[in-house]
């Protein structure tokens, strides 16, 4: 009997991000499946038959290739964004879409190490020690501060229980998020909830993003809010800021630093350069660790629904009742 085929992103057979963990989520799925790599968008010309499964990148999942994939049972994204897996046309078509949630942590201590950075001034200070520029300058400590953190599920309850700590008693947790068990949550962490963003921007030495989404939720006019030491740290998603705002802010002295986990490409090209931009493309949640906890999570969805199982983690619970799921789905 022929083995089902499965299509894994590209960078999982990259020699620099090799491990014995990767390979060995590899060998297991390899003992059920016909693994295929992959990069780019998937199009209607990509759809084979036998396709069951998709461990994904983050490119693009067109709706055509969702109509030919007849045999198409997941998509188990690598990580937790979903924006271009298509996920309403995912569950028209009957195709269960998860996420890998088990790499939070490690994005918290990006963003933990990007707001003591941005406080210490490391970026400029090591700018101007290569420019040969001997001078001091005045720096900030994370006790008694205040900081921000927009967005309060996962990621932004770990940076929490990260920071809190280096507060101190004097300083200051503020909080916003839409969510209703928000009070509860800031209780928990010794956090203030605030009732609109801009008290982040207007109030806080450092704001940090942990949103999700694809519109922008950050314009000029909270960030002319900002003190003007103050810092924006978005570990999220680019499109989340709108960028000709950041660098306005920031050629207009209105904060200190943004810090952004995204390549320096289309829209953001604007920062190539400046001085107060700290960018790194998209490996805020890479870690040896991490990437072994992600393969795994990704890797067991798949071989649930190869075993006819529900895998944990899916977004479109709706799919699960479509007549192409309960078709496999045997448990």
């Amino acid at each position: 009997m022929t083995q089902p085929l499965v299509y894994v992103k590209a960078d999982l057979e990259h020699a620099h991000l090799s491990s014995p963990e990767r390979a060995g989520c590899l060998d297991r799925l390899a003992d059920v499946a016909q693994i295929r790599f992959y990069d780019g968008p998937l199009d209607q010309d990509m759809a084979e038959e036998q396709l069951i499964a998709i461990l994904a990148s983050g490119q693009w999942i067109e709706p055509a290739f969702y109509a030919a994939a007849s045999q198409l049972r997941l998509v188990a994204r690598w990580g937790v964004g979903f924006e271009k897996t298509r996920i309403e046309v995912a569950t028209e078509h009957g195709v269960l879409v998860s996420i890998s949630p088990v790499h939070m942590n490690t994005v918290a201590e990006y963003a933990l190490t990007q707001w003591l950075a941005t406080l210490k001034r490391i970026h400029t200070l090591n700018r101007h020690a290569h420019a040969g520029d001997t001078a001091i300058m005045t720096t900030y400590e994370a006790e008694g501060s205040c900081l921000g953190i927009y967005g309060f599920g996962r990621i932004g309850q770990e940076m929490a229980k990260r920071a809190r700590p280096l507060l101190g008693d004097s300083g200051r947790l503020l909080v916003y998020d839409v969510r209703p068990d928000i009070g509860e949550l800031a209780t928990r962490f010794d956090a203030e909830v605030v009732n609109d963003p801009i008290e982040l921007f207007r109030q806080c030495d450092c704001v940090s993003l942990h949103m999700s989404g694809d519109e922008p939720l950050v314009f000029y006019e909270q960030l002319v809010e900002m003190q003007p030491h103050a810092s924006l740290i978005n570990p999220s998603r680019g499109n989340l800021v709108l960028d000709a705002d950041v660098k306005r802010a920031l050629d207009e002295d209105r904060l200190a630093y943004y810090v952004i986990d995204d390549p320096l490409t289309d829209a953001r090209t604007i920062y190539i350069n400046h001085p107060k931009v700290i960018a790194t493309n998209h490996n805020a949640g890479i870690t040896g660790a991490s990437m072994a906890r992600l393969d795994a999570c990704a890797v067991d969805q798949i071989l649930d629904v190869i075993a006819g199982r529900e895998p944990p983690h899916v977004l479109n619970t709706d799919a699960l009742q479509h007549p192409r799921v309960q078709a496999w789905r045997t448990t």
